[in-house]
């Protein structure tokens, strides 16, 4: 439980380091930004303003019979803090609305030699205007100075002091640093919130998942009306653990079951063994799996929601396999000691053969191989038909999986080859394809026996297949087996007609 706690104690201090360092880098590159971006902003802005109001004054001049010019440029150097000076082409000032800058300019010839030192920098220069950076000696301040020569001939001169950006930058960086100091206390309560709302549903996992590697199947994760990936993989988790619950329940009365069968007959006893050899041996594969994913999820080994749900739905699918692997072997067991009853009637032998090519033609697509039923007039036999058609499905199963093409040709073919005689009936099966060893002939009729040892699970099977067939036709009484052909290998079972 300590290391439950210390894990999400440490899950809550990464979402915190990473936000705050997300936050602190955001912080970092606004300042950035705001010292290396908005002065040059600011000073695009203003020489776009100042060749605006260019243009404008230079619009009041050339219609200055309709327009107060002096309101006017009054107005246009209040709102944007602008000094304007304006000298008519005998070089007499005629309008300043400041004084201080026309005494700067005074007698000021190409760009004021006197006063400006050669710090000036052309920002925008062309044959109406030039726009320059200066710095005034006399005053220490930095201005943007426009000097253009209007329509009418008359000098045009406007300036704007740029210190204030300067001071613009300090005041932002200022008020960047309290919004990061603000910023990360309120994401330390919000991390915190935000961690208990995901540490407390993953805590809840975590012991279910402990308890479900101990067997324990009481605690059930509680399903919200949240429609999110946690509350999905509680579903999982519950769903595993009645799916882990019902199989080690099967198993368990199973063991019961088997014990009493003990007391009535010896044989049973063989039959005990064999079934937990048989479970032991296939099942330690799921189950270490099963394992290793429940301490996965225990251990918290991956934090994100999409391994867990993967987690969760790995041993999902192993309980699974091990539920369909106990009853395939009880079902076995069961046929094989003469535990099972069969229901006979008569039905058609090929119209049963269409089903099961019917149910594997997804098989067959797979495969790219085609299949032919020979002799399909109506056949009628008397047998069980639901253990007969999962001795074809096995029949044809094999034939799919090891199916090959040879000499250039590939194809499943099943023939029934009545025999009025002895009023039976021979089904064949048969694919092209290597021949089986004559050593194997006689092994592939035993439990969990397969020749190709190198197939995965998926692809393999549970190798009880053929065992189900020796099973079933040795109830009946009836041969079975199989015989390598020239180009292929030919599975056969034998039936009574009625």
């Amino acid at each position: 439980m300590n290391k439950l706690k210390n894990a999400l104690k440490s899950v809550r201090v990464r979402l915190f380091m990473v936000l705050s360092l997300i936050i602190l880098l955001i912080i970092i590159f606004l300042i950035l930004v705001n010292n290396l971006v908005f002065g040059q902003f600011f000073l695009y802005s203003k020489t776009k303003s100042l060749k605006s109001v260019y243009e404008k004054i230079n619009d009041f001049y050339n219609n200055s019979q309709s327009i107060d010019l002096e309101s006017q440029l009054e107005k246009i150097a209040i709102n944007n803090n602008f000094d304007i000076l304006i000298k008519n082409d005998q070089n007499i000032n005629i309008y300043t609305s400041n004084k201080d800058f026309f005494s700067t300019l005074g007698q000021m010839n190409e760009m004021a030699k006197r006063i400006y030192t050669n710090t000036s920098k052309i920002i925008e220069e062309n044959d109406r205007y030039t726009i320059m950076r200066m710095q005034d000696t006399k005053n220490g301040i930095t201005y943007i100075l426009l000097s253009a020569v209007l329509d009418n001939g008359y000098l045009l001169y406007i300036r704007i002091p740029i210190t204030v950006i300067e001071e613009s930058v300090k005041i932002s960086n200022h008020f960047l640093y309290l919004m990061a100091g603000l910023t990360i206390l309120i994401s330390a309560v919000i991390v915190s919130y935000v961690s208990r709302k995901f540490g407390d549903p993953i805590s809840e996992l975590n012991d279910i998942a402990k308890k479900m590697s101990n067997l324990d199947f009481s605690k059930k994760y509680r399903i919200t009306d949240a429609d999110d990936e946690i509350n999905n993989l509680g579903k999982s988790i519950n769903a595993m653990s009645d799916k882990l619950e019902k199989t080690i329940k099967q198993l368990r009365e199973t063991n019961i079951e088997l014990e009493k069968d003990i007391e009535e007959k010896s044989k049973i006893d063989e039959m005990r063994k064999s079934f937990i050899s048989d479970v032991s041996h296939e099942l330690k594969t799921p189950i270490a799996l099963i394992q290793g994913y429940s301490e996965g999820l225990v251990e918290n080994v991956n934090s994100d929601e999409e391994s867990k749900k993967f987690y969760a739905e790995v041993i999902l699918d192993e309980t699974n396999k091990m539920d369909r692997l106990v009853k395939q072997l009880l079902e076995l067991m069961k046929l094989e000691y003469g535990k099972r009853e069969f229901q006979d009637k008569k039905f058609n032998i090929v119209e049963l053969e269409k089903e099961v090519v019917r149910k594997s033609q997804v098989m067959l697509n797979e495969k790219q191989v085609k299949i032919q039923i020979e002799n399909v007039d109506e056949i009628n036999v008397f047998a069980d038909d639901f253990y007969i058609e999962q001795v074809i499905s096995n029949y044809l199963t094999n034939a799919i999986k090891n199916v090959q093409e040879i000499n250039g040709e590939k194809y499943i073919k099943i023939t029934n080859e009545v025999n009025l005689d002895s009023n039976k009936v021979m089904i064949k099966v048969f694919n092209t394809g290597n021949c089986i060893d004559e050593e194997n002939i006689t092994r592939i009729w035993n439990r969990f026996y397969k020749i190709d040892e190198a197939r995965n699970r998926e692809e393999g099977g549970t190798g009880i297949g053929l065992s189900f067939v020796k099973a079933i036709m040795s109830n009946y009484g009836n041969m079975y087996g199989v015989v390598n052909k020239e180009n292929g290998v030919e599975f056969y079972i034998e039936l009574d007609m009625k």
